[in-house]
């Protein structure tokens, strides 16, 4: 019974900037991930030629920079390696228990945490959820009337797939972007269906990253103006491309960042789509269109799920996980959900600060009674109301989190006296069966 230690869910990137500020913290802990290695998506769930749409400089961790050979938009391989290099560099895997799948995990009675682990039962202190959101599938209404061939931008993994093959790709995330450009180079067509307007940004500027453009001194209103003014310079109209205009401003959701698309596009070598209507041996699109086609591919985006957690402990509402202080859960000691955010660019900036203060507030829960999320609750805080991150804002919130430790332990510990003193129901109103809160009569 190790119910000293918390249990960590996850060796991906965030999970491995948790056990860094855990151990730094000497907070003890264990580690599961379920595959063989770390890195999560970067070393098993991503296609071969990917490589970051977020700069070097804006992926790394604060407290460990990427090799300076590393080019600005690093590949899968690279940034496996890169990951590999810090599990190895600060002496991590000998905390991680490699093929350990976590099934469920619940709370007990005494408010420790009881978790079965391929197979295998224990108990633990709390549990540090950092199993990613790009793993849950999420599949389009058509899938199971479609005859032909489909798979998920998930399982896509090399070009070979695609070679001399009628491709449609569907959706306009990166992924998609990646794979009908891919499509494009080695397929005999490719087809690209949009349902909406979608925001496309060129990888660099000038020679610059697109992402390293936002420097922190930028509101989001002179973002948006500065961004917009070198698409327009640079891009030009969308409608120029056979693109939709956006139906949405820019960042109120996650821009795609592809030069390849564009460039595809203006030599005719991807084809746009509506959405699709229906399906059946062939697929049918909106305005009244057919296509045929070798292979679909749903890039279609992912689910936030827990699925080892009971249903309802974590909500989510669409994308957004209902925690508070970017981790914590209402009602629950020691519960702590991490990750579950996508910043508008690279996670490094973000990944080590949060991690720190993490480790701060789990020594602070131990001081209160009361949960952390709902003495945050009680001073005014409440769950984001979009899963999409502006950094540079995300950065100045969590050095203010840092100041406000004397603030959260005093108002716990007036919650927890509060909850003491509260007056039990009367000898009276039990002998009597009467419920406390029943009307006199």
């Amino acid at each position: 019974m190790a119910s000293h230690e918390h249990l960590i869910i996850g060796a991906g990137p965030v999970g491995l900037a948790m056990a860094k500020a855990l151990g730094e913290a000497h907070i003890p802990y264990v580690q599961v991930e379920a595959t063989d290695h770390v890195g999560g998506n970067w070393a098993h769930g991503v296609y071969d030629m990917a490589h970051i749409i977020s700069s070097r400089k804006t992926t790394e961790y604060a407290d460990w920079p990427m090799p300076e050979s590393y080019p600005d938009f690093p590949s899968a391989v690279q940034m496996k390696d890169y990951f590999e290099a810090y599990a190895d560099t600060f002496d991590l895997r000998q905390h991680i228990r490699f093929e350990t799948r976590a099934a469920q995990v619940d709370q007990r009675q005494d408010g420790l945490w009881e978790a079965t682990l391929s197979g295998t039962t224990e108990v633990f202190k709390g549990v540090v959820v950092c199993n990613g959101h790009h793993w849950s599938r999420r599949l389009p209404a058509w899938v199971d009337s479609y005859a032909g061939s489909w798979m998920h931008s998930k399982d896509y993994k090399r070009a070979d797939a695609l070679a001399g093959k009628r491709i449609l790709v569907i959706g306009g995330g990166n992924s998609a972007c990646d794979i009908v450009s891919e499509a494009a180079r080695v397929g005999a067509s490719a087809d690209w269906s949009l349902r909406r307007g979608y925001w496309f940004l060129p990888k660099t500027f000038l020679g610059v990253p697109t992402v390293e453009l936002m420097v922190p001194w930028m509101p989001i209103t002179v973002q948006r103006a500065v961004m917009k003014t070198l698409l327009y310079a640079a891009v030009g109209p969308y409608d120029a491309y056979g693109l939709p205009e956006p139906d949405h401003d820019l960042f109120e959701a996650h821009p795609s960042v592809s030069t390849e698309a564009l460039h595809y596009l203006k030599h005719g070598r991807i084809q746009v789509r509506p959405d699709v209507a229906r399906t059946d041996d062939q697929v049918h699109f909106t305005d009244g269109t057919t296509g045929t086609y070798d292979l679909v591919i749903a890039a279609t985006g992912f689910d936030v799920a827990f699925p080892f957690l009971p249903p309802g402990m974590v909500e989510v509402h669409g994308k957004i996980a209902q925690v508070y202080g970017g981790s914590l859960v209402l009602d629950r000691r020691h519960l702590y959900v991490v990750g579950t955010t996508q910043p508008r660019y690279g996670l490094g900036p973000l990944v080590r600060p949060a991690a720190v203060l993490l480790a701060e507030w789990i020594q602070l829960q131990d001081q209160i009674e009361t949960p952390l999320a709902n003495v945050l609750h009680s001073l005014g805080g409440r769950p984001p109301d979009t899963h999409l991150v502006d950094p540079h804002q995300a950065l100045r919130r969590l050095r203010l989190a840092r100041h406000l430790g004397p603030l959260i332990r005093w108002r716990g510990r007036s919650l927890d006296q509060k909850s003491a003193t509260a007056v039990p129901p009367s000898r009276t109103a039990m002998a009597s069966g009467l419920s406390p809160d029943a009307p006199g009569p």
